[in-house]
């Protein structure tokens, strides 16, 4: 396993490894847990050559104390990707080598994908992803990268930002890693007490209830039914729910024959922000 801090440096190594083989690029924060490494994994077996990138991107928060709190665990992020594969060149630049003037993302029209959900609840969101994963893409030349559709918003929006920007790379999805209980696996976890972890399964529960009313009730009265559940307890706050199609992510009303759907979610429990999402059909 090679670390690697400066995008001259990367560019130079994979010089070296040619143009004909098959290279993947898995984006990280950090704080990696066994959602990352299911990434991880799918792009070993699908590449000849995997980088790994952990950066913190501070353009993507609209809340300095949550980037202030989000945790850095680079010694144990190197060990678990040594323990998936000691071939995988990993990628941790310092702020200044992504942002070596001004800390501000690059302003991209999605088409309206990032102005519903995260995006109307987090100002530039998008933006900044969108920075830091064409900076990655150009940068590394990836055949395929990817991501989770726990962040299901952020991958369409990396989907509709290669089609713009007529990046030639191929984006994976990959499934939801989830804990035994059923709370999608995520580093902000890691800043809930255990009780109030166990507790937060509420949140999948409550989305595989919606799933199962998808199949005869409306969005509205589903999203009723959510808004009144959260209600009932103390333990979360709820952000947003919403149905949509997958493709324009714009919540419906009404469902059509031959769209697909998913249902969102956003919870505050103990201060910390979760998000979660599920395939309606």
């Amino acid at each position: 396993m090679q670390v690697i801090k400066t995008k001259k440096v990367l560019t130079e190594k994979l010089n070296k490894l040619g143009s004909s083989l098959n290279l993947g690029l898995v984006p990280t924060m950090g704080a990696l847990h066994q959602g990352h490494a299911s990434l991880i994994r799918k792009a070993v077996e699908e590449n000849d050559k995997v980088v790994v990138s952990i950066f913190v991107n501070p353009t993507q928060f609209n809340n300095l104390e949550d980037l202030n709190k989000y945790p850095k665990t680079l010694d144990a992020d190197l060990l678990l990707i040594s323990e998936i594969s000691e071939d995988i060149i990993v990628f941790t630049p310092e702020v200044t080598e992504i942002y070596p003037k001004t800390v501000v993302p690059k302003i991209y029209d999605f088409d309206g994908l990032d102005k519903v959900m995260e995006g109307e609840f987090r100002d530039d969101h998008f933006n900044g992803v969108g920075t830091i994963v064409e900076e990655l893409l150009i940068v590394v030349h990836p055949t395929r990268a990817y991501f989770g559709e726990k962040d299901f918003q952020q991958l369409r929006i990396i989907q509709k930002l290669t089609e713009i920007r007529q990046i030639p790379v191929e984006i994976i999805g990959c499934e939801i890693v989830r804990e035994d209980h059923g709370l999608a696996m995520s580093s902000r976890n890691e800043r809930l007490s255990k009780e109030t972890r166990l507790k937060a399964a509420f949140i999948y529960e409550t989305l595989k209830a919606a799933k199962i009313k998808f199949g005869t009730d409306n969005a509205l009265s589903i999203k009723e039914w959510v808004v009144n559940e959260f209600k009932r307890t103390n333990d979360f706050e709820l952000e947003y729910f919403d149905i949509t199609d997958v493709e324009t992510l714009t919540p419906i009303i009404e469902k059509t024959n031959n769209l697909k759907y998913r249902a969102f979610i956003a919870v505050y429990v103990e201060n910390v922000r979760l998000i979660d999402n599920i395939a309606l059909n």
